[in-house]
């Protein structure tokens, strides 16, 4: 078997022992990226060291899931920063033997190293981790498939302190498309403004770390890649159930380019339509007529006080689907 050189300078962390390359152990197990799963693998061990030092310090108490490690490359880097234990969820089988070569090679580091063939998108946190008394990092190189919808998943389990937030210093470092990075992260008045920036800021602090470009993923993608971490407030922005805030900002950015009001009208019946979205504009004390990427995250949250309060006095209006039964669920509603 072919080996590589994968020493690395001691103030980049712990030396591993001898392995072959990533670029080796692809050509090895002939693994081609599937472009259904949007697998995209990253040789180039500068960049995944830079991945896991944007999570901050990982210390030798700390447990670090990664999200699908493919062919290891990101773990390698996670591994020379010496965790108590490494938890990888990897879905497609084929990465299962240079997986288990990095097990083998983490035993003698004092490193537990667990590998689950599973659906991130399922996967039991709470079984997976059953302690919570070592601080949990989320680490990942998202396919972009999954990426946004995984993002609002755990967002839920923030507000809810359920799976992998139980703790309150759960951090994730995860990559995304740039465009999709540097909308989560856009401030107030940025035109890329949208949902994602609004869900990302209520419960956490997301910060665009660095882009990736495409070239240095084989296959190349067509778009480039943003890391971004996301640190969780110690005090969420609101208590309003998960799924209403949703609802309410996706009705919101549905019409960006619209008065912001026309987005949210459609939260209620056509009958009731107009007298009620003046009505809950000027009790929530906001301009309608703003852009939806002109509004705060104060005042995204004051729309969703207000129509949070109304639904628990008129439930109906909760399930009220402007769109019409034989239209579109309301999942399918986007932002950009």
């Amino acid at each position: 078997m072919p080996y590589g050189s994968a020493a690395v300078a001691a103030s980049r962390g712990l030396r591993l022992p001898p392995l072959p390359t990533i670029r080796d152990l692809v050509k090895l197990y002939k693994l081609q990226a599937i472009k259904q799963m949007s697998q995209n693998f990253l040789m180039d061990e500068r960049l995944t060291d830079k991945i896991v030092k944007s999570a901050g310090r990982i210390s030798d108490t700390d447990i670090v899931l990664e999200v699908g490690p493919g062919p290891g490359g990101i773990t390698r880097s996670i591994l020379r920063r010496k965790p108590a234990k490494v938890i990888l969820v990897e879905k497609d089988r084929r990465f299962l033997p240079t997986l288990e070569l990095l097990q083998e090679c983490s035993q003698p580091l004092g490193i537990q190293m667990d590998i689950h063939q599973a659906d991130i998108l399922r996967f039991p946190m709470d079984k997976a981790i059953p302690d919570v008394s070592q601080r949990l990092h989320l680490i990942g190189n998202l396919p972009f498939a999954i990426s946004t919808r995984l993002l609002i998943n755990w967002f839920k389990d923030l507000s809810l302190r359920q799976g992998a937030f139980r703790r309150n210093d759960t951090t994730m470092t995860l990559t995304f498309q740039k465009e999709v990075a540097e909308r989560i992260c856009a401030p107030l008045g940025s035109e890329q403004r949208c949902r994602l920036s609004i869900m990302s800021q209520i419960w956490t602090e997301p910060t665009l770390k660095f882009i990736i470009p495409g070239k240095a993923f084989v296959p190349k993608p067509d778009v480039d890649v943003g890391v971004v971490k996301f640190v969780p407030l110690k005090e969420p922005k609101t208590d309003i159930p998960f799924d209403v805030v949703e609802r309410v900002n996706r009705h919101i950015f549905s019409m960006r380019q619209k008065f912001c009001r026309r987005g949210y009208s459609t939260l209620f019946p056509e009958e009731q339509r107009d007298e009620t979205t003046y009505e809950m504009f000027v009790e929530a004390e906001v301009e309608p007529t703003l852009r939806p990427f002109q509004l705060s995250v104060d005042e995204c949250l004051r729309l969703t006080e207000v129509y949070w309060q109304l639904i628990q006095k008129n439930p109906e209006i909760a399930s009220y689907d402007y769109r019409g039964p034989k239209a579109p669920k309301e999942e399918e509603l986007v932002d950009y």
